[in-house]
């Protein structure tokens, strides 16, 4: 295990990271000490599976679509309150 302070690490991080990928290294900073930990990609992202078109893909609209009824939508509900809120 090595152990660095926050400007060591910081002055030689490509070191440190190199470093993570075969032994524990943690960072001293103040009282508290901080774990640089190695993961390979995959593991922690795996690949997601492509999903097929649904029912709900088909019934999706446009942003202008979206846009143009969202319009409709507000200027009903301005008219609506605009009396309410003198």
């Amino acid at each position: 295990m090595t152990v660095v302070s926050t400007k060591e690490f910081n002055t030689n991080q490509k070191r440190y990271f190199e470093l993570a990928e075969n032994e524990e290294v943690c960072i001293k900073r103040g009282n508290s000490m901080y774990r640089l930990m190695y993961r390979p990609l995959e593991i922690q992202y795996p690949e997601q599976p492509i999903l097929e078109p649904d029912d709900d893909f088909y019934r999706a609209i446009s942003a202008d679509e979206f846009r143009k009824r969202l319009i409709v939508v507000l200027d009903r509900v301005d008219k609506k309150y605009a009396n309410k809120c003198k």
